[in-house]
């Protein structure tokens, strides 16, 4: 699991998507299907059904997948969550105004979304009472976070430590002085000081990830730091 090289954040998913070519499809479904159930969720605070929520998601993303127009971007700072929320709002008050909108099982292209717990997820969610956008930039957040995990524990499974990972995750979100570092270390049969040292790893590499998960969806790296402080910001 070794560090990125410098300049690694040269090229991200969304240059990649804004430069066309072969791999911008791909990069563009890579993002949306990250980062989707913030839009359904902001569709839900709307007012919109379960399943007409599920269509508009669905039909936003198709437009967004076909028509591949960003001009929105540079207003937006370069920044994915910010662009798609602002093309959301704009695609919602155009759906209001239709008289014929998508019907359900419409002529669209799907992506491949996991509805079955969506609703799940936005009842537990839509529990705090807070603004739409609010929501968006938490959810927003929290997908960024469960992405990095998951990657984490990719990384952790192909070195064979899947075991160790689930063991050390919880470690992600403890202080330092909360971590039961003795007890972690008989339950993995490791010595004490190089559980210390793989915790460290864990974490440390934890912050590469998140770092490189953002740059992912700004078109400028330079903002990263900001844009993370703007996604913690959100819990707060």
């Amino acid at each position: 699991m070794s560090a990125q090289p410098d300049g690694f954040f040269a090229t991200t998913r969304w240059t990649v998507v804004r430069a066309a070519g072969a791999s911008a499809d791909e990069a563009l479904e890579t993002l949306c299907s990250a980062y989707w159930f913030p839009i359904y969720a902001y569709v839900r605070r709307h007012g919109f059904p379960k399943e007409d929520a599920e269509d508009l998601t669905q039909a936003f993303f198709a437009k967004l997948l076909e028509r591949r127009d960003f001009a929105g971007l540079k207003q937006e700072n370069g920044r994915f969550r910010a662009f798609l929320l602002a093309a959301l709002k704009h695609f919602l008050a155009n759906e209001r105004d239709r008289a014929g909108r998508l019907k359900r099982g419409g002529n669209i292209t799907h992506l491949s979304l996991d509805w079955q717990s969506a609703d799940t997820h936005f009842q537990i969610a839509g529990g705090a009472q807070v603004p739409p956008d609010v929501a968006y930039d938490r959810e927003w957040a929290l997908a960024l976070l469960e992405r990095v995990v998951l990657r984490l524990g990719e990384e952790f499974a192909a070195d064979g430590k899947a075991k160790r990972f689930d063991r050390m995750k919880p470690f992600l979100t403890m202080g330092k002085g909360e971590i039961p570092y003795a007890k972690a270390a008989e339950d993995l049969s490791m010595d004490e000081g190089a559980l210390r040292v793989a915790v460290h790893r864990l974490r440390k590499r934890y912050r590469e990830l998140l770092r490189e998960e953002i740059a992912h969806s700004l078109s400028d790296p330079a903002i990263v730091e900001e844009e993370l402080a703007v996604l913690l910001g959100a819990f707060g």
